[in-house]
């Protein structure tokens, strides 16, 4: 059992500190909060059946209990990690690559998403912080959770900034989506140019729903 145990963590060891076993937990990070957006979206949308549709939905989350708190403590260790695993290997391509390329190259599937990850990376963590700030850790007690988001999103200064990060947001996961994948080597040349359009589709829905909802709300919901 002992040796069971060492061999287990000589193993775990090797494949975290390898370039294949971060980008491994990259890609499962990722996808765990690609799941994550497609599910809050759904969530989120309830706003458009009127207040008590929306307030019912997160009465219905608080109902949950320790489960919603296990899910929330399993989300905030999922970015621990995928953040810090991104910055680790953002640091270690550059060191391999001293010197940058006189002339940027495009070949090998290069995209808007791949290239600009580390830095709406980055964008998304502050984005997260003050969402969290703003509507998670406030004080509820004479006020619901519907009347905190119509006074911050009826102006106009915080509507725009929630649809600018949104669409990082989507551009992030134009490209996790299917270099997730590509990663945990679940492609396959017949079905990864499937994959990589329902990546773009999957963006484009998740940027779509969550800007849609600063602007309804704006204009008067």
């Amino acid at each position: 059992m002992i040796n069971d145990k060492g061999f287990l963590m000589k193993w775990f060891i090797r494949f975290v500190s390898s370039s294949a076993g971060k980008k491994q937990i990259m890609a499962v990070t990722g996808l765990g909060f690609c799941v994550f957006l497609a599910t809050h979206l759904v969530g989120n949308l309830t706003l458009y059946g009127g207040r008590s549709f929306f307030l019912s939905y997160i009465e219905h989350l608080h109902s949950l209990g320790y489960l919603i708190t296990a899910a929330e403590l399993g989300l905030v260790f999922f970015a621990v990690v995928h953040i810090v695993t991104a910055l680790v290997l953002f640091v270690e391509n550059n060191a391999a690559r001293p010197v940058r390329y006189a002339v940027r190259k495009n070949a090998g599937g290069r995209t808007l998403g791949s290239a600009t990850s580390p830095y709406t990376g980055l964008l998304i963590l502050l984005f997260v912080l003050i969402h969290l700030l703003t509507f998670r850790f406030v004080d509820k007690t004479s006020v619901t959770d519907f009347e905190i988001l119509t006074q911050k999103l009826t102006h106009p200064g915080w509507a725009l900034f929630y649809v600018a990060f949104v669409l990082i947001v989507a551009i992030h996961v134009s490209h996790g989506l299917w270099s997730g994948f590509q990663t945990l080597g679940l492609s396959h040349p017949k079905y990864m140019p499937f994959i990589r359009r329902f990546g773009t589709l999957f963006s484009i829905v998740i940027g779509a729903g969550f800007a849609s909802i600063p602007v309804f709300v704006f204009l008067g919901a």
